[in-house]
């Protein structure tokens, strides 16, 4: 695609990075046969095309207006179309671009700006956690849209983190929101691995990953998340403390997981992070990375707590976009799941589709999450299986709202398979 960048951005290195981008994309389309967002309203606007097409005529010198920021707004950043994309389209960082550049530009309404603003420091602030245990205690009373929003208190956790010492150890990424929403994910990741010989350890200092901010068109503030991470991730990667070098950064939600194998290029211009950052990016792991190292260890005390005869136990299971389409992680957990015993089933029709959670997108887009949650709802329902699992907590949080099955975490269905006392 041939681009003649307006001088406001010719030479920046936004506009270097859109325009190598845009060069690639041959406008063929194939990425609009995959993209949800398209195939629920059908503007050619609201697809990857389209909106590539809107980002190039800002670049080139269009002003855009408030029907531009609504169709990249609409967007799911599911990158689906980069799977799909015959040209190595980096989508997902042209649409970041896209969107930095048009905020700049087109002043939201107030109450959208208000909204904005209570995900970015609601979703991220130590006052999370108490106010998710209040939301809790009052979900009977809550309206429906919000109590959606609010998982049900799971009952106590019955087993503690494990305190036996290994020589390998990982650091593990404890999230935002998923200690206050489900911590018994986090809890059953470090159980898991302790049966494998492995020790998690956690930096106090971490926080969110970054992702929420950046989404939400801080971009500064994501990079600070980032560099905060770093900063107490460091001396464990180093092996500057009694605790020893930790060989991974296992992150259990894929989102956070994407974030942070994205911190080498977000902070590629920072020549104080450059490098650490690129370091941080080539340790972290997707948990489902470290399945093949730990099915040798669990295989054989699951087939021991699994009754003579019985059958695998079928899972159906839904694979996150943040894996499949931007970690490009696909059929490991399948593969390594069935090698300990489970019968990992995939919906029929659809699999590859986003089930419309996206991070804050479930609350910023509401109608056009819904619509795609119980499409995917009802892809899975062909699946037989009593539990639905995922290994993201923003999809077993949209999903397990309206799914009539328990949507868990793949690593607590492992974790309870164990029985660790």
């Amino acid at each position: 695609m041939q681009t003649t960048l307006s001088p406001e951005f010719r030479g920046t290195p936004d506009g270097d990075a859109a325009e190598a981008i845009l060069r690639a994309c041959v406008h063929c389309g194939f990425c609009t046969a995959t993209c949800p967002t398209y195939q629920l309203l059908g503007d050619e606007l609201d697809g990857p095309r389209g909106r590539i097409y809107l980002i190039k005529q800002v670049l080139e010198g269009a002003e855009p207006t408030r029907a531009t920021q609504l169709h990249l707004d609409r967007c799911l950043t599911c990158r689906n179309c980069e799977s799909t994309c015959p040209s190595g389209v980096r989508y997902g960082e042209l649409v970041e671009i896209g969107r930095r550049v048009v905020d700049a530009k087109v002043t939201r309404p107030r109450a959208e700006q208000a909204k904005r603003w209570l995900l970015r420091e609601g979703l991220t602030s130590s006052a999370f956690a108490p106010a998710m245990k209040i939301g809790q205690w009052l979900r009977p009373l809550l309206p429906a849209p919000l109590k959606s929003k609010v998982p049900a208190a799971a009952p106590a956790a019955p087993h503690r983190w494990p305190t036996q010492a290994h020589q390998r150890k990982v650091l593990m990424l404890m999230g935002c929101v998923q200690p206050a929403m489900m911590p018994n994910i986090n809890s059953a990741t470090a159980r898991v691995l302790d049966a494998a010989g492995i020790q998690t350890l956690v930096a106090d200092g971490a926080g969110c990953c970054g992702a929420i901010r950046a989404h939400l068109g801080d971009h500064a503030g994501g990079l600070a998340d980032a560099r905060r991470n770093i900063d107490a991730w460091w001396p464990l990667v180093e092996g500057l403390t009694d605790a020893g070098r930790v060989e991974a950064i296992v992150v259990n939600a894929s989102g956070c997981g994407l974030q942070v194998k994205e911190y080498g290029h977000a902070l590629a211009h920072d020549a104080a992070y450059a490098d650490k950052a690129r370091r941080i990016s080539e340790l972290a792991r997707d948990l489902s990375e470290l399945l093949p190292d730990l099915v040798p260890a669990l295989a054989p005390r699951l087939a021991q707590r699994r009754p003579a005869g019985a059958p695998p136990t079928p899972l159906a299971y839904h694979p996150p976009c943040t894996l499949q389409h931007g970690q490009k992680l696909r059929g490991g957990v399948e593969t390594h799941l069935a090698a300990l015993g489970f019968d990992v089933r995939l919906a029929p029709v659809e699999s590859h589709l986003c089930c419309g959670s996206a991070g804050t997108y479930s609350v910023l887009q509401p109608e056009l999450s819904t619509a795609l949650r119980d499409r995917k709802l009802k892809a899975l329902g062909h699946v037989s299986a009593d539990t639905v699992v995922s290994a993201n907590i923003g999809c077993i949080q949209h999903l397990g709202a309206a799914s009539g099955r328990p949507v868990r975490h793949w690593v607590e269905v492992v974790d309870e398979a164990l029985g660790v006392e």
